[in-house]
């Protein structure tokens, strides 16, 4: 009885990608005691409180990113995180920068640990990407809104960060200046980053 109920649920989670939240776990049929003897039976990996990846999956590439994608649907990550996505960092994030609106409350995780920037409603919404991270949709700021975004937060990130980031993109192919530039004047720190830009060229 018990092989068939993890049949049904293994079924489930493959359905899902193979991962699911805890919660929607439930939604979907699969009470949390199996969740548990699933883990012990080997058949499912917890991959942080209330996360649970089907064991014979490989281990997720971007395990902090799609928690987050996962957990808090309307997050975009940024900053530091997306620039190391990009490999325009040499800095390695030890939290998860992401953007959300304003108006929405700061949500409770234990783990990954947070960095959260609050935009108003056209810097939040510009230059969102999606990406299919080990099955997952995650939202990323593009490389050009990321650059704009560590010169309007220079003092949360630093401005060596912000410098070096330019630097790289600059040395990469398919640039789009432009971009930067109007991602910039969406910020307000067009005039700031101008002069870099033009020094840099």
């Amino acid at each position: 009885m018990m092989r068939k109920t993890f049949e049904i649920a293994k079924k489930i989670f493959k359905e899902n990608n193979g991962i699911l939240r805890t919660g929607k776990a439930k939604r979907l049929g699969i009470d949390e005691v199996i969740l548990i003897q699933m883990c012990n039976e080997g058949l499912l990996v917890k991959e942080s409180r209330g996360l649970y990846r089907l064991a014979d999956l490989p281990p997720l590439s971007n395990p902090d990113l799609v928690q987050i994608a996962i957990r808090i649907p309307n997050s975009v990550i940024c900053l530091i995180s997306a620039l190391g996505f990009y490999q325009l960092t040499t800095q390695i994030p030890y939290k998860v920068y992401i953007a959300l609106p304003r108006e929405v409350k700061a949500p409770r995780i234990d783990y990954p640990p947070l960095d959260i920037v609050y935009l108003s409603k056209k810097p939040y919404s510009a230059g969102i990407e999606e990406y299919n991270l080990d099955g997952i949709k995650v939202r990323i700021y593009s490389r050009e809104k990321t650059i704009a975004d560590c010169f309007k937060f220079r003092n949360k990130i630093g401005m060596d960060i912000a410098l070096e980031a330019l630097k790289d993109y600059l040395r990469q192919p398919n640039r789009d200046i432009q971009s930067i530039l109007d991602y910039a004047r969406i910020n307000r720190v067009e005039k700031i980053i101008r002069p870099y830009l033009q020094a840099a060229l």
